[in-house]
């Protein structure tokens, strides 16, 4: 009878989500960047890629149910396009339930692999790279995937989850508009 001996330190330099991956056998290796990639942003900068090849897994609440959305880091979640892939209005899940839900803090929610049973809703606009980067359950830590393997292994429904200007939706400045001194009021003639 053979036996085999697990080695604890390297068990101990593991995050559970790298843990998760070497269990599952499915081939993804996850690279650490001390910096942090927290932010699509940062994990962009991090990795070398575009802000758009981040894949930012959000979680809401669909009818008191948890959801993830994974959404390209370029782009902003239109909720109400969620709730309508969801079936049912949608609202930002806090902290407590993001992990209770994913196992996963916030900024480190990985898009499957999660300690439940939860839907996953994922961006088109995620197809459209030949491969993108997700958290993999630690702040610091991101995996490189093709979008269509993303897609199977998050058995996600894909749809059209951005926010389109021009659809509807209120495009409201972020301040308000300068006054230029030297032009002359409506109606006046210089």
């Amino acid at each position: 009878m053979a036996t085999t001996i697990c080695n604890p330190s390297y068990l101990l330099n593991m995050s559970r989500f790298e843990a998760w991956l070497a269990d599952s056998g499915i081939g993804v290796s996850v690279k650490q960047f001390p910096a942090g990639t927290r932010t699509a942003v940062e994990a962009a900068l991090a990795v070398g890629c575009d802000v758009g090849q981040i894949v930012k897994s959000l979680v809401f609440m669909a009818a008191g149910r948890p959801v993830v959305a994974l959404v390209s880091g370029a782009n902003r979640l239109d909720e109400s396009r969620l709730a309508a892939a969801a079936g049912t209005p949608v609202t930002k899940a806090g902290a407590e339930v993001a992990r209770s839900a994913t196992g996963y803090a916030i900024g480190g929610v990985p898009p499957f692999g999660h300690a439940t049973d939860v839907p996953v809703f994922m961006d088109r606009d995620l197809l459209g790279h030949q491969v993108v980067w997700a958290a993999a359950g630690r702040p610091d830590s991101v995996f490189e995937i093709d979008p269509d393997r993303l897609r199977e292994l998050s058995q996600a429904t894909v749809a059209d989850l951005k926010v389109v200007h021009g659809d509807g939706q209120l495009d409201l400045p972020t301040r308000a508009p300068r006054a230029e001194p030297d032009l002359p009021a409506s109606g006046e003639v210089s």
